[in-house]
């Protein structure tokens, strides 16, 4: 019997506003970031196990050079399920080839589920429940289901999506047309669609039968998929570099979207720590962190054994990784990416990437 559904990880992302946690050969989603004890990586793979009932179904698409990081983060993982790029060209080229290739195993009528591999859920539960409507609808009706996260905060590091009229009720939950993408907007803009009510975040999350992937990805965006499909693999390298929400998700009349409302995080940089953890508590202390008047921040040493001291800061992050200590504002994390490309321009700080 041909399995229903095929949920594949997308874990080839660098997570490089983690920095300096966050490393070439230890990206993010291997990290441990919420004190649950299991990576990003692996809290996903066992969400999404019990949905599809084992692991035989589960495929990963990442980079050759975290291949072997992943088969180690997921031993369960078949190795026939691991796609690795041999160079990262964004997420419509991950999507196009995993599409591909999921369905030459299984026919282009099974439904494809992709999953960011860093994200964090609070309720998995919540979770499936979302992801059998979105199945149900993706297969009854053609659709490629987004799931938008309800939103909790006018965000401006976001995307949003603005749903349309109601298309249906599926496992109990409204589905509705997608009118529009908006790409991180500023910060007017986010407090106008957080009092429309008409917006949610964009989870990254799509679900689509393989045929209709294949079909609306040659429709828009045949360079990439006349290359992929008459080339093979090989070609990977030319492919253009362009994310699936630009190639596809933006330019198909197919979307609908799902609110959602299990709890999520993208973790998009230090400050969604504090988020996730500080509760009622004056600083995220993921640290041996002796202060005076430190208020508002977040501390994280990799070893337990070193000591964080801090005397009257404010609002920073200070994290302690092995040869390196950053100390950021936490109104500038966005900012570390640009750090970590500076650090790339030194040949002999390669060490610290």
């Amino acid at each position: 019997m041909q399995p229903k559904f095929v949920p594949v990880i997308l874990a080839g992302g660098k997570g490089e506003r983690f920095w300096p946690l966050s490393r070439k050969q230890r990206p993010k989603q291997f990290l441990c970031l919420d004190g649950s004890g299991e990576s990003l990586i692996q809290a996903t793979a066992n969400r999404l196990v019990p949905i599809v009932g084992g692991w035989e179904d589960i495929w990963v698409i990442t980079s050759k050079l975290l291949e072997t990081g992943v088969q180690e983060q997921l031993p369960s993982l078949p190795v026939a399920n691991l796609l690795a790029e041999p160079e990262g060209r964004d997420t419509a080229a991950a999507v196009a080839w995993a599409s591909l290739e999921i369905a030459k195993r299984y026919g282009e009528e099974v439904t494809i589920g992709f999953f960011p591999a860093d994200a964090w859920i609070g309720d998995a539960a919540a979770f499936a429940k979302t992801i059998a409507a979105a199945v149900e609808l993706a297969e009854h009706t053609g659709a490629i289901v987004t799931l938008g996260i309800t939103p909790t905060f006018p965000s401006t590091g976001y995307g949003y999506i603005q749903q349309g009229i109601a298309s249906g009720r599926y496992n109990d939950l409204e589905t509705y047309r997608v009118d529009r993408f908006t790409e991180k907007p500023d910060s007017a803009t986010a407090e106008s669609f957080i009092a429309s009510g008409d917006y949610t975040w964009n989870s990254g999350i799509f679900i689509f039968t393989a045929k209709i992937a294949i079909d609306e990805l040659k429709l828009h965006a045949p360079e990439l998929m006349q290359l992929l499909i008459e080339k093979g693999v090989d070609i990977y390298p030319t492919l253009p570099k362009i994310s699936i929400d630009y190639a596809l998700m933006e330019k198909t009349k197919l979307t609908h979207v799902i609110p959602a409302d299990f709890g999520w995080d993208d973790l998009g940089d230090w400050n969604a720590i504090e988020r996730l953890l500080k509760g009622d508590n004056v600083n995220v202390e993921l640290a041996n962190h002796v202060c005076i008047d430190t208020t508002g921040s977040v501390m994280y040493a990799s070893n337990p054994d070193e000591v964080v001291v801090t005397i009257g800061l404010e609002d920073v992050v200070v994290v302690r990784d092995g040869d390196v200590t950053l100390i950021v504002s936490k109104h500038r994390t966005q900012e570390i990416k640009q750090i970590v490309n500076k650090i790339k321009e030194d040949r002999a700080l390669d060490r610290l990437l």
